[in-house]
């Protein structure tokens, strides 16, 4: 039996790892570049919590990137209206420019691996991936409720 897991573990390690180099080049690291991008898509002014849960980390984690990015001057923290303990995450102008390289990075890196394959088998895959990840979610939601 063919071990689908592995094939699609192993892939995804690669496409992390040359992501967190071209990511680099750019002056970013993986983490920055996916918090960035959410916040892009999203629109900003998400919630740490949110974000933390969206992006699959712990909030502590978020934390420490989010330091770094403030620090960077490419997003901002305000207090949350109608949570005083939380925390609203925003993007700054300044981030524009970085996230428009980190697109522009990420529209070539997608010509780049899917090189060589045709349409409809990419449209294949993002198929069959979206009903994997359907049926880890059942999966999930099942053990949720046995427990």
């Amino acid at each position: 039996m063919e071990n689908y897991a592995f094939e699609i573990v192993e892939t995804a390690r690669l496409i992390k790892r040359e992501a967190n180099r071209r990511a680099a080049a750019l002056g970013a690291t993986k983490a920055q570049w996916r918090v960035l991008a959410r916040l892009s898509r999203t629109g900003d002014a998400v919630r740490q919590i949110e974000l933390a849960d969206a992006l699959d980390v712990e909030p502590i984690t978020l934390c420490r990137m989010i330091d770094r990015l403030e620090e960077s001057g490419l997003v901002e923290r305000r207090r949350d209206g109608a949570d005083r303990r939380a925390w609203r995450i925003h993007l700054t102008e300044a981030a524009a420019p970085v996230i428009a390289r980190l697109e522009a990075m990420g529209l070539g890196f997608n010509a780049d691996i899917l090189a060589g394959i045709d349409e409809a088998d990419r449209d294949t895959i993002l198929r069959v991936l979206g009903r994997i990840r359907h049926n880890l979610d059942q999966i999930d939601q099942e053990l949720e409720k046995a427990s």
